[in-house]
């Protein structure tokens, strides 16, 4: 009867959802193609309250295994997503935060940087989706467990304090293309 309970929550719709959600997402981030700068900032804007949205709908679970799960980010991967990250946004990687706790203690402003919270995202919808990939519905239960406890507790937070300057890098170009590709001044059809 347990078993029967644990795989209506692990295979619930809100569960899917979440489950399609992050594997678009670690796809797009694992993907080796270079993409424009303006097209990673859209899909990534989109992606990201996607994944908040389907996190707040995530049913409750209580870890079955005594066992913590192991880890399937390496180092290697959670470097390789930054670094890509790094890369693409240049000095516009870092921006300043008001949401973090060494900012209680701290007279000026704390740096953050994109790269890192959108690794740390990853690493934890990453584990997840491993998990579900192999199908073992007690290792299932306790991954859901583990990314909907984390996603309260560290990347909820880290994904909302990260949309502020993607938010910004996407939407405050006072220069955009036309449809023949030619720069449009925002600006002087104010004249």
């Amino acid at each position: 009867m347990a078993r029967k309970k644990t795989n209506e929550i692990i295979y619930s719709p809100p569960v899917i959802d979440f489950v399609t959600v992050a594997v678009e997402f670690c796809a797009f981030l694992e993907n080796e193609e270079e993409r424009p700068r303006q097209e990673w900032l859209e899909t990534i804007v989109r992606l990201l309250p996607l994944i908040y949205l389907k996190a707040t709908l995530l049913p409750e679970v209580v870890s079955i295994n005594e066992e913590s799960l192991q880890p399937f980010v390496r180092e290697e991967d959670y470097a390789r997503v930054a670094e890509k990250i790094t890369l693409l946004l240049g000095e516009d990687d870092t921006y300043l935060d008001v949401f973090v706790e060494d900012m209680k203690y701290s007279d000026t402003p704390i740096s953050a940087f994109i790269s890192e919270n959108i690794a740390d995202i990853y690493q934890d919808v990453r584990n997840f989706v491993s998990v579900y990939q192999y199908e073992l519905t007690e290792q299932m239960n306790d991954a859901l467990c583990v990314c909907r406890d984390n996603f309260r507790t560290y990347w909820g937070q880290k994904l909302v304090n990260v949309l502020r300057p993607l938010h910004s890098l996407l939407y405050t170009n006072s220069e955009q293309l036309d449809d023949e590709g030619e720069d449009i001044n925002l600006y002087d059809s104010w004249d």
